[in-house]
């Protein structure tokens, strides 16, 4: 090899840094195939092998375990499937994994901005940096996640979702319940109904949740539940929760009962005879019904008439 030949090898090398996937240097490396000697082609491909990036897949660490209030989440969704008669998840901690570096990424790096939605991810981890969104579709992009930073070798489907303000696995649930097309996904029923979800994980934090579907068994061990002063904190926050849990069919919100009173009467004129009103956080809402578990709720908020469509559930 010549002094040309190892300098313009140097440089190719260093060049490299600059090429952050297997596409972009495969793309590179065709086309200065005929520029060098076939010996240091080859040399330079072993050498990208080796420094590109996520080329490889990554364990999931050893002392990775999910919050109490993860769990939770993790129990509840498990708990909706039941109701309408699904089977129940396994805890995967693989796709926990992928949901715990997500809520991390949208919390500290926002990529969920302008056009890009929850399922986005930044440019600042050492994974590929994509902008979801509805006019450039790059689904692979959400899907091989768990492939991409895990041994998990199948795709993986997220739901999101952002709370600006403190929220726990109850307030998770009572939003993604009343909304027809989060619960399709869950449920793998409507556009999802050729999916079979067989797992699932969960990651939290301050404002953002993430939940992973996936159609394959993760053979790495479900995680532990990590033993926290935080979590101390959330189980003495569920001793308050009331033992019954009701399910409202909200239509209305008034500031003051007068105006909810004579709402009341028009709704039992159009035939809703157990319409009714609860008086929270300074509001009083009006409901249709009352139903006890939420797979009633949600066939009742399905089949009212399209005047009604604003209605939406509230939890108990």
């Amino acid at each position: 090899m010549t002094d040309f030949h190892r300098e313009l090898l140097s440089i190719f090398v260093h060049l490299l840094v600059f090429y952050k996937s297997k596409e972009q240097v495969t793309l590179f490396c065709k086309t200065i195939n005929k520029l060098i000697l076939p010996e240091i082609f080859l040399l330079f491909v072993s050498l990208s092998a080796i420094s590109i990036p996520g080329n490889a897949q990554k364990k999931v660490p050893d002392d990775f375990c999910i919050t109490s209030e993860e769990k939770k989440l993790f129990d509840d969704i498990n708990a909706l499937l039941t109701d309408y008669n699904k089977k129940a998840l396994k805890l995967s901690a693989s796709l926990s994994y992928v949901a715990r570096l997500h809520v991390d990424d949208l919390l500290k790096n926002r990529p969920d901005t302008s056009i890009c939605n929850l399922s986005s991810w930044s440019d600042k981890g050492a994974w590929t940096a994509c902008c979801y969104n509805k006019y450039v579709a790059d689904q692979e992009c959400m899907w091989g996640k768990p492939k991409e930073l895990t041994t998990y070798p199948y795709r993986g489907y997220e739901l999101a979702g952002y709370f600006q303000d403190e929220f726990t696995a109850d307030s998770v649930i009572e939003l993604w319940s009343s909304q027809k097309e989060v619960l399709d996904m869950i449920l793998a029923r409507e556009n999802y109904s050729k999916k079979e979800w067989v797992c699932m994980g969960v990651g939290m934090n301050g404002h953002y949740v993430s939940v992973w579907f996936g159609q394959r068994p993760d053979k790495v061990k479900p995680p532990p539940v990590c033993d926290t002063s935080e979590i101390v904190l959330t189980t003495s926050k569920k001793t308050k929760k009331k033992s019954t849990v009701s399910y409202y069919l909200i239509i209305a919100s008034f500031t003051n009962e007068r105006d909810a009173r004579e709402a009341i009467k028009r709704f039992k004129k159009n035939g809703f005879n157990n319409v009714g009103y609860l008086k929270t956080n300074g509001k009083v809402r009006i409901y249709l019904d009352r139903y006890s578990n939420i797979k009633e709720a949600m066939y009742a908020k399905q089949n009212l008439p399209y005047t009604y469509r604003d209605a939406w559930i509230y939890k108990e």
